[in-house]
């Protein structure tokens, strides 16, 4: 178990006064579900993560417990790391694999060229509309609650910097990639712009986040790890 850099410190804890907690959140997790496992598996009753990961997201979660919660908003406010794979060629209505593919299209004319003058155009200050399968508020609902009841909205486009944007990997119709951001960057939306400016659409298969400000995924503890540490300690004599 790799122990984090973090300013929770093993030897010296206080959730009440305040933690900050690395976690590598789980495939098919939720952001929410880690926060419950520890609120009730290690009684931590103020805590709170600072920024969601989708549920077919892995990496990190910044958790921050007591008087520490104050910091959230500056922690989601940081810069991201992002590294995934999407697959040209095929759409899903949720732009992952939430949803089942409701399109398909030929990729045999996209070339590396192509792929290469795409990716610049998402480099910079950028303007682009969230994914309808995400936790944005519209009309006081989340989007994924009003998609999956079938609903249309209007959403409006919020403008996000992508510092880099690097394809590690071309093997059509996978696509491998690194993206650092700003804070409110849907990396789905990204994606589907991508797919959509090639003409043959897109959806993400794989997006990890590997690093929030200064804090870096391999510092982070596994859910269950953290658990049986903190219960460990607090079942010791």
């Amino acid at each position: 178990m790799t122990a984090p850099y973090s300013l929770f410190n093993q030897e010296d804890y206080d959730f009440q006064k305040g933690e900050v907690i690395l976690i590598d959140k789980p495939l098919e997790w939720t952001s929410f579900d880690v926060v419950n496992k520890l609120r009730y598996q290690i009684k931590i009753k103020k805590i709170g993560h600072a920024g969601t990961l989708d549920p077919l997201a892995s990496g990190l979660l910044i958790l921050c417990t007591g008087k520490m919660t104050k910091q959230i908003e500056q922690f989601q406010a940081q810069e991201k790391e992002y590294e995934g794979t999407f697959v040209l060629g095929k759409t899903t209505p949720s732009i992952d694999l939430e949803t089942d593919f409701d399109s398909e299209t030929s990729i045999e004319n996209v070339t590396e060229e192509a792929i290469e003058g795409v990716r610049q155009q998402f480099i910079g200050e950028i303007k682009q509309v969230p994914p309808m399968y995400s936790a944005v508020k519209v009309g006081g609902e989340r989007l994924y609650k009003k998609a999956r009841k079938g609903k249309e909205v209007a959403i409006k486009e919020r403008e996000v910097t992508i510092a880099t944007f690097e394809l590690s990997r071309i093997a059509l119709p996978e696509i491998d990639f690194r993206i650092v951001c700003s804070k409110g960057t849907y990396i789905r939306s990204i994606v589907r712009d991508f797919g959509k400016a090639l003409h043959v659409g897109a959806y993400l298969s794989r997006l990890r986040r590997t690093r929030n400000g200064n804090f870096h995924v391999k510092d982070a503890y596994q859910i269950q790890d953290f658990v049986s540490l903190i219960k460990q300690d607090t079942d010791t004599p």
